[in-house]
């Protein structure tokens, strides 16, 4: 009896198929191996930032994300639900240290999260402070915020010219040493009496006819201006810790009628900021470079990954003061330069 083939369908062979099937298995297997190789070997960084709403710590996610992706790291992101959270903090770094993290990168809310850091430390783990300095970080990267504070009061003093200084201080909260940093750099590049540049104290002198904490927001800012027009209604030059105090002092100004005729300069470079200053209701502002931080941060995981080396030290990751008008003496870029490298939304 004739066996009828059908054209197009192959006679199995049970051999070869076997043959095959073992192959595939093998391939699969190795490629799994591997796949857990890679996966043991790359590097693990965190980022915990203070919130995720701050365009400045939104373009730092986004430094780091671009770092870690260019390197083959994973990173793992935490961030408080307002600025002072420490709690959050503190939560992050022992699930990141938990969850394999060799390097945590953390812009800090407080002192209260340095046990934590320490017991992290104690396991290997590095831990970069971001911005804002804490004891026992085993290194900084930031921008130099008492020369940011520098520039703002050099241009202030320049820009007042000879009018008697009438200055209202809007401070961030006491404590803080980026607050204290930039406020006593203001007062020195004003040429009034001021504490060096690593000092929680703040210096005030008979030019600061008043001071108010913002927390760094504009509703708080505005209150401060409010309250500082209250006081001295002659009010000719105005301090701000970073430019939403910086929007809520001028919105009190417009609000009393007095926006021309003050000088208002600000820290940060945040493309709101840079449009505010290009619109004259800031006049300067020293502009810092998060998303620079953040990957020079995660560079320095990822080096400490492969070769065990810790990164140590103040790293100086720039200022520029942007300004709408340039005035004599002082160094600044215009609002165009200062939007090509500003963050958040353009």
């Amino acid at each position: 009896m004739s066996h009828y083939k059908h054209p197009g369908r192959k006679v199995c062979n049970q051999e070869g198929h076997h043959m095959k099937l073992s192959t595939t298995l093998i391939l699969s297997t190795l490629t799994l191996a591997a796949s857990a190789a890679f996966a043991a070997d790359q590097p693990v960084i965190g980022l915990i930032t203070k919130t995720e709403t701050n365009p400045f710590f939104v373009k730092m996610k986004e430094g780091a994300q671009a770092e870690a992706k260019k390197a083959g790291a994973k990173l793992m992101t935490a961030t408080g639900k307002k600025d002072g959270d420490t709690a959050s903090q503190i939560t992050a770094l022992e699930n990141m240290a938990a969850a394999g993290a060799k390097t945590i990168l953390i812009t800090s809310t407080g002192d209260a999260i340095i046990p934590t850091v320490k017991k992290v430390q104690a396991k290997g783990v590095q831990v970069i402070a971001l911005d804002s300095p804490f004891d026992g970080a085993d290194a900084l990267f930031a921008t130099d915020n008492y020369k940011a504070g520098v520039l703002i009061g050099q241009y202030a003093k320049a820009a007042l010219g000879d009018k008697p200084a009438k200055i209202a201080m809007l401070d961030l909260f006491p404590g803080h040493p980026v607050g204290a940093q930039r406020h006593n750099g203001f007062m020195s590049g004003f040429g009034l009496k001021a504490n060096d540049a690593k000092s929680n104290e703040l210096s005030s002198t008979a030019e600061t006819v008043c001071a108010g904490d913002t927390d760094g927001n504009q509703a708080k800012g505005q209150t401060a201006m409010e309250n500082c027009l209250q006081k001295n209604p002659d009010i000719n030059v105005v301090y701000t810790i970073n430019e939403p105090a910086a929007a809520g002092a001028y919105n009190a100004l417009k609000k009393a009628g007095k926006e021309k005729g003050v000088i208002i300069v600000s820290v940060d470079g945040g493309c709101q900021g840079v449009k505010d200053t290009a619109a004259g209701k800031i006049a300067a502002t020293s502009q810092q470079y998060p998303l620079k931080m953040a990957s020079m941060g995660v560079a320095a995981g990822v080096e400490y990954a492969k070769t065990g080396k810790k990164v140590s030290g103040y790293v100086d990751t720039g200022v520029t003061l942007i300004a709408n008008k340039a005035v004599t003496g002082v160094d600044s870029k215009d609002t165009k330069v200062g939007l090509d490298l500003c963050w958040g939304n353009k």
